[in-house]
């Protein structure tokens, strides 16, 4: 069935109460093991639908923000949203407290028990209300973003249009583009700085009202992090710096120096590696049509997802005003059906939907049938992550079905800004500790700490003089800063264990995706330590690893070096 078919009814939430108060009840009273594993089969039907009911509305808000029947039907989930999740934190309270949870541990999973003892610590009744309000806040900040229009040139376009001529080959073009950039933001300073102060102390109040210091602990449970915690990033972090920033900043310089640039490296020259100009794909057709071919090549696990995304229309790529400014993968359980937005702008990023967002898919696509895929989904998000940017690389086997002639260049500036990334991810994090450790800094102060952090972890470029930009505000079309606190770090190490892919396949490609698609099918059954080591990798958090991988990289690269 096509997606724009699928059917979407509201789940009251009057139904969800009643039925979850049943269920819970059951659980508390039950006289065995197998009578609480009876409550929870009754549970599970509501789940699928209450899950899909969520995700479809939010993509079709997604889709067109203006739509007033989808954002009012957004505006109610977000409104009885965390009614439920205070339901669920009695379901699984109720769980953990059982007299028969070794048992139950057993029938079903440790790593279930796990996770429901990390969402207790991140939900509490009383903040259910300053969640309704995180929610209204995110949103308006979503809709606010979705309806910028930036001038350039005598158009008026959205930021994902804009920014294509941010790759131009042309210096004066991307200079243009981010001045027009800067100047559409600073239009809106005021209330791009107010949504984000809200943002901070709405959330602050929220850990402090459940006794946490500050909200990055709970923003941690939140993130669900069940195998890594705040030292280990901040010694991650360090590693980053040490590790990771000096060969990034002189690779960096040098392909400056190739791109004409000597001494004076702007945030506007940051995305374009390739002189002469970054490869760029065909149409969107054309796009499509490789894709197909790709992972039809590729597997018969990958050829089956891809005709079955293609025959149900579950993309939605066009760049459009009032549509969502970002890109995203989503499923909707009840029919199995994993769908991908984005936002092409003729730029070699609209391949790497079809390669990284298709990745997430894949990943659905694979654990739908899954015991816990309701429960745990797909794992953490580095491990959400780990499957979206390893299946970027394995796809440079096929990529020139997208590039022709151009492919080598394509790799060589989809490795190096994929490395690159690791410094700026870090900084979005970093960043986000700083300011929910300190949740009375000004925004003066917040702007003031990302420039300090640039200068830390990108000394390459500056922004100087560059409108409003200059000031330090790269951050506030970051959108997960203010949609989602903590999620960035998660891009990042995944990053790094898919860069360990990426080594292993130039070496035995075979043996690299059958250790890929092992890990993917298990989705969160199996903690995020345990399927890289499992898959033969290291942890990013290992002493060393980023060094080690850093330099297998730089080799890469090297021979990669358009000539």
């Amino acid at each position: 069935m096509k997606v724009s078919e699928l059917e979407y009814r509201r789940v009251p939430i009057e139904d969800v109460e009643k039925q979850m108060g049943e269920v819970i009840s059951a659980v508390k009273g039950a006289a065995s093991a197998q009578q609480v594993l009876d409550a929870r089969d009754r549970l599970l039907p509501l789940l699928v639908e209450l899950q899909t009911a969520m995700s479809l509305s939010y993509m079709r808000y997604t889709i067109n923000t203006a739509d007033e029947f989808y954002v009012a039907e957004k505006e109610y989930y977000d409104q009885v949203g965390p009614r439920f999740q205070s339901l669920m934190l009695e379901y699984q309270t109720a769980l953990l407290q059982s007299p028969f949870r070794e048992q139950l541990e057993r029938e079903l999973s440790p790593v279930l028990f796990k996770n429901m003892e990390v969402s207790a610590k991140a939900m509490s009744p009383e903040i259910v209300q300053d969640m309704v309000e995180e929610n209204a806040i995110v949103t308006e900040y979503s809709k606010l973003m979705a309806s910028m229009e930036f001038d350039f040139r005598g158009e008026k376009l959205p930021r994902s249009l804009l920014m294509k001529y941010a790759k131009d080959d042309c210096r004066d073009t991307r200079r243009e583009c981010y001045e027009a950039l800067g100047r559409g933001l600073e239009a809106h300073a005021a209330e791009l700085d107010d949504i984000f102060d809200r943002l901070v102390h709405v959330r602050d109040r929220m850990a402090k009202k459940m006794g946490y210091r500050n909200f990055v602990e709970l923003g941690y449970h939140r993130m669900g992090r069940v195998c890594y915690d705040q030292k280990m990033v901040e010694n991650f972090r360090e590693n980053v710096r040490r590790d990771i920033v000096p060969v990034v900043s002189r690779l960096r310089t040098e392909n400056a120096k190739a791109l004409g640039i000597d001494g004076d490296f702007k945030l506007y020259d940051n995305d374009v590696i390739v002189p002469g100009g970054d490869p760029r794909p065909g149409s969107k057709q054309e796009i499509f049509d490789a894709a197909r071919s790709m992972y039809h090549e590729m597997s018969p696990e990958t050829a089956k997802f891809i005709d079955m995304m293609m025959d149900n229309e579950a993309f939605d790529v066009d760049s459009r005003q009032n549509k969502w400014g970002g890109g995203y993968c989503t499923e909707f359980a009840k029919y199995r059906q994993p769908f991908i937005l984005a936002n092409f702008n003729g730029t070699a990023g609209d391949v790497d939907v079809m390669t990284h967002e298709a990745g997430h898919a894949f990943n659905a696509y694979l654990i739908a049938d899954n015991r816990f895929a309701l429960e745990l989904g797909c794992g953490g998000m580095e491990t959400a992550e780990t499957h979206s940017m390893s299946m970027e690389f394995f796809c440079w086997k096929y990529i020139h079905k997208f590039f022709g002639d151009n492919t080598r260049n394509y790799k060589y500036m989809h490795a190096l800004d994929a490395l690159s990334f690791i410094p700026y991810g870090t900084i979005v994090d970093y960043f986000q500790h700083i300011v929910y450790e300190n949740p009375d800094m000004t925004p003066a102060q917040r702007k003031q700490t990302w420039l300090r952090l640039e200068k830390e972890f990108r000394p390459w470029l500056s922004s100087d003089g560059i409108t409003y930009l200059e000031q330090g505000t790269r951050w506030q079309y970051q959108m997960h800063i203010y949609e989602s606190p903590f999620y960035y770090i998660d891009y990042v190490i995944a990053q790094a264990t898919a860069f360990q892919f990426l080594l292993l396949s130039l070496k035995d490609y075979d043996e690299a995706f059958r250790r890929y698609l092992r890990l993917s099918k298990q989705g969160g059954e199996s903690f995020y330590t345990d399927l890289v080591a499992e898959a033969g990798l290291k942890s990013p958090f290992e002493e060393g690893s980023l060094a080690a991988m850093a330099d297998g990289v730089e080799k890469v690269l090297e021979q990669l070096r358009p000539c």
